[in-house]
């Protein structure tokens, strides 16, 4: 079924925009205070009311009046935001037509009355999507294409609710209609939806060359938007024509309550003129006081001299828990170290990941006091990956080692202190498996290099017995391992043998 609905005079014809094609490609007006936007809405809405469900949402109040004669309801947005929300779903339940009176709210109550009411429409169930306009005039005011006054918040709900409206209403049967004064203003991720334009009398030239743009037109063609009468629009769309075409929108039946003012005759001023002004009338009500306006925002320079002398406030400190004493402290992290460790995947993390590890596990365990740093924890997890026993870790030597392991970069510490405790206690030479333990890594070779990094330093001195196993000799510590796993490639080949 198809509805068309008279725009009015066309170069002699009647322009006809096809309602059923409006309902799945939404339109955009555009044209300066004063151009006729209201009037063009008003003649659309009064042309299709009763035929189709209608919700507009109104700033300023003008489209109150289609109640009287159209028998839309009037919302009037003085309640609260889940209120709105409730509202939306009753019309969209009981197909009613309604004017969203946003007028007394200022611009960040009209932003969040808007986003409720419009979001309150779109998360209706699939079971309500029925067809319906939705109007909302001076569109720029909820969907700004910039950050202005009002809160962050504000700007995020009300953009969400009309990017929602045009570019995801149209399968639950919303199609949006918006108005706006110029589209410099408005956001383009909402302007760009619509297929349908009006552009209007218009007269900034950014705001000529989008129009232009939109409607197919060179620049020079551009200028036309200067010379439009008010109420005449420039229109195309699939769903008015397809080439740009003139419309003089044509008269309405009901009257905006906001008409254009008109000039009258200034009364005579009298002799008691001042009197007027300064002495109150008898019975004239006392009103109060002003409230204190907010100082307003500082600019520029003005703003990086605040920052620069803001202080925060003193906030007083939060009660710390109650600490370990220090031996019941060490012990705790000791255990969550080895319990760090005896993950089979703990060998293939690196230090900073243990170390978040051991951060979430202190906490889960609440031990109180400042975590150690990433430092600290590296020294610590060397400590614990050399195995170090209780019969070395009270000698004098183990001492010794660990001052010679804090003059070493933080990966060879763990490396080193597990062949000093093989050689504080006599233990064979460790493997190449274990070497690459103690280093954090997989790789036996990497190991052997770090090993040989050592002994370039003068920590370590490596040989090989007859048998070709490893010993590893600490010079300060005057200690050395016992012989470790034997590796025949390197045990020396006697010569003359057999003879």
């Amino acid at each position: 079924m198809s509805f068309g609905i008279d725009l009015g005079d066309a170069g002699g014809a009647s322009a006809v925009l096809d309602l059923q094609e409006l309902l799945a490609t939404r339109l955009l007006v555009q044209g300066n205070s004063g151009s006729g936007k209201s009037h063009l809405l008003r003649r659309l809405l009064e042309q299709s009311a009763g035929i189709v469900q209608q919700a507009v949402i109104d700033p300023e109040g003008d489209f109150v009046s289609l109640a009287d004669s159209y028998g839309h309801v009037v919302v009037e947005a003085d309640g609260s935001e889940a209120e709105l929300q409730r509202i939306a779903a009753r019309v969209r339940q009981h197909r009613v037509s309604v004017v969203v009176s946003l007028e007394g709210l200022d611009a960040e109550d009209q932003m969040r009355a808007a986003a409720s009411f419009l979001g309150g429409l779109f998360d209706a169930g699939r079971d309500q999507w029925y067809p319906m306009l939705v109007v909302v005039d001076e569109a720029q005011l909820f969907a700004p294409a910039a950050a202005g006054e009002v809160s962050d918040e504000a700007r995020r709900l009300s953009l969400g609710a009309m990017t929602n409206l045009m570019c995801r209403g149209r399968k639950r049967g919303l199609a949006g209609i918006i108005a706006t004064q110029r589209l410099a203003k408005l956001a383009k991720n909402v302007a760009a939806e619509a297929s349908n334009f009006l552009m209007g009398r218009t007269f900034l030239d950014i705001d000529m060359a989008r129009a232009a743009d939109l409607l197919g037109l060179d620049r020079r063609q551009a200028e036309m938007f200067r010379d439009l009468e008010r109420g005449c629009f420039v229109a195309l769309g699939p769903a008015i024509s397809k080439r740009p075409l003139p419309v003089a929108i044509g008269p309405t039946v009901t009257d905006s309550r906001s008409a254009s003012p008109t000039l009258l005759p200034l009364p005579e001023a009298g002799a008691d003129a001042r009197d007027l002004i300064f002495v109150a009338a008898p019975g004239e009500p006392i009103l109060p006081p002003p409230e204190a306006r907010p100082r307003p925002r500082p600019a520029g320079n003005d703003v990086l001299v605040q920052l620069a002398n803001y202080r925060p406030p003193i906030r007083e400190a939060a009660p710390e828990e109650s600490a370990l004493p220090p031996e019941e402290r060490e012990r705790v992290m000791a255990e969550i170290l080895a319990d760090i460790l005896a993950d089979a995947d703990a060998g293939a993390c690196t230090p900073s990941t243990l170390y978040q590890d051991f951060i979430v596990r202190c906490r889960i365990r609440r031990v109180g006091g400042e975590p150690p740093s990433l430092s600290e924890f590296r020294r610590r997890l060397a400590v614990a990956r050399s195995g170090v026993g209780e019969a070395a870790a009270g000698t004098a030597g183990w001492d010794r080692a660990q001052e010679i392991a804090a003059g070493l970069p933080d990966d060879l510490a763990g490396l080193f202190l597990l062949v000093a405790r093989a050689a504080l206690e006599a233990a064979p030479c460790p493997s190449d498996a274990e070497l690459a333990a103690a280093y954090g890594t997989s790789s036996a070779g990497r190991a052997r290099r770090m090993l040989a990094y050592l002994e370039e330093r003068g920590a370590i001195v490596t040989r090989r017995d007859l048998r070709g196993a490893p010993v590893i000799a600490i010079p300060d510590l005057e200690a050395e391992t016992g012989p470790g796993e034997p590796d025949l490639s390197a045990t020396p080949q006697r010569l003359g043998r057999g003879r």
